[in-house]
């Protein structure tokens, strides 16, 4: 599969599955159950009273780290904050706390934002920086730049390790599945040697929440269980909880994995910022060719 197709595919999985995932975000599974059966089409509506196709922070966000490495791919700090700070002065519907902390306290160094809102609320292990990360998997082809990559945007506002090892891992599968490697492969390589290898074998023992090891473990559950791009991301939204973001976090390997082609158009076609996306994938993948010349 070529290479630019999976990069399409890897932006629209993220926003299919933050629209698809932000009906029944909050709700536990048995009140998705009761209200929709089990829901498979996009119909917005939910806690932030989405529209038909409008996505939340996950994809906003996500946006904002690929503007910014297209900006400067050999310094994106500085670009991916500016985007950060243009998304949070709209006014969003969807911003984590952490990161509306870190956004509303900036003076400059990200990183020490990041510590002070750490030291502020307690902790910082939510899952905002692993939502939006893909877009370094999909432009760095060197794993040492996009490991490093993968960690700074992560530690821009979020400071748990956690947070950043995790992104660390979900980039490296998308590194492998961007050399054509099966998904059950490459999670299979990159957690076999983490605390997350037991999601192998058995299902996670957590509730899908937005503490960033229960969101990952889910992640990982439901890609190693689905059989489509379709299965990946209504196995997500029917979970309840944080649905928008293991959604939109599963999405986005599922839809690297079968390509754009492969995502049902009753999807696509209704994502609101469809334009947005399409341009972004062939900017990246002119980014990423002419790296890699």
């Amino acid at each position: 599969m070529d290479v630019f197709n999976r990069i399409k595919g890897g932006l629209y999985g993220v926003a299919i599955g933050d629209a698809l995932g932000g009906t029944t975000e909050f709700m536990t599974s048995k009140e998705v159950k009761a209200k929709y059966g089990y829901l498979t089409e996009i119909i917005g509506g939910g806690v932030w009273e989405l529209e038909k196709g409008e996505v939340t922070d996950d994809t906003m966000m996500t946006l904002c780290v690929a503007e910014g490495i297209l900006a400067n791919p050999l310094d994106p700090m500085p670009y991916i904050g500016e985007q950060f700070m243009n998304w949070y002065r709209t006014d969003p519907k969807d911003i984590g706390n952490i990161i509306r902390h870190v956004l509303a306290t900036f003076e400059g160094n990200w990183f020490e934002a990041a510590f002070l809102t750490d030291q502020y609320m307690g902790q910082s292990a939510g899952n905002g920086s692993l939502m939006r990360c893909l877009p370094v998997g999909l432009v760095y082809d060197n794993l040492t730049e996009m490991d490093k990559y993968s960690r700074m945007q992560s530690k821009m506002t979020h400071y748990d390790e956690r947070c950043n090892e995790a992104c660390s891992i979900y980039n490296r599968i998308v590194w492998r599945l961007l050399q054509n490697e099966s998904l059950a492969d490459a999670i299979e390589q990159e957690i076999r040697h983490t605390d997350y290898k037991d999601i192998l074998f058995a299902e996670p023992n957590c509730e899908p929440s937005g503490f960033v090891v229960h969101t990952f473990r889910w992640v990982l559950n439901i890609l190693l269980n689905s059989n489509s791009y379709a299965d990946t991301v209504q196995k997500a939204a029917n979970l309840g909880g944080d649905s928008d973001t293991i959604g939109a976090i599963a999405g986005g390997l599922a839809g690297v994995h079968c390509g754009f082609e492969q995502i049902p158009v009753t999807y696509s076609s209704v994502i609101i910022i469809k334009d947005q996306l399409n341009e972004l994938a062939g900017r990246i993948f002119d980014l990423r060719e002419a790296r890699t010349r």
